[in-house]
């Protein structure tokens, strides 16, 4: 069985299949090698919104661990960093080194091209949010 990555959280609010858990990250993270998929290294607090069928079972108040498996964030990093920046160099290549563009031009297309794939990364966002899967259990 592969290993989680877990972070421990209080429930905020729980019902209709769904918990949502306020996660506060500590010094921890800064020596967690899982950090940087996670995302949680960047910010002092995140609320996750847990899908489950057990969220009845759950309380305000209540001390949670929320885990994730480290395929998931490593999904997420694809998806959030690599893929921006792999439009971003196809685009500069193909406008610079094809098209003959000036550099200005070709990299003002290319960011434009990168704020395109944000944009389609929004409208799929619900898609996305259903391919990464938490978990959650009490402590």
């Amino acid at each position: 069985m592969e290993r989680r990555i877990e972070h421990a959280g209080v429930v905020e609010r729980a019902g209709a299949g769904k918990v949502c858990v306020r996660i506060t990250s500590h010094g921890a993270c800064a020596s967690c090698r899982a950090r940087e998929a996670c995302g949680l290294g960047e910010s002092a607090e995140k609320i996750v919104e847990v899908l489950t069928p057990d969220a009845d079972a759950y309380r305000a108040g209540e001390e949670v661990l929320v885990g994730v498996n480290p395929r998931m964030g490593a999904r997420a990093v694809m998806l959030a960093y690599v893929g921006a920046l792999a439009v971003l160099l196809a685009l500069l290549v193909l406008t610079v080194g094809v098209l003959g563009w000036s550099e200005g031009r070709g990299a003002l297309f290319s960011l434009l091209g990168v704020g395109l794939y944000y944009g389609g990364l929004w409208l799929l966002r619900r898609r996305i949010e259903n391919t990464i899967h938490f978990t959650i259990t009490k402590r």
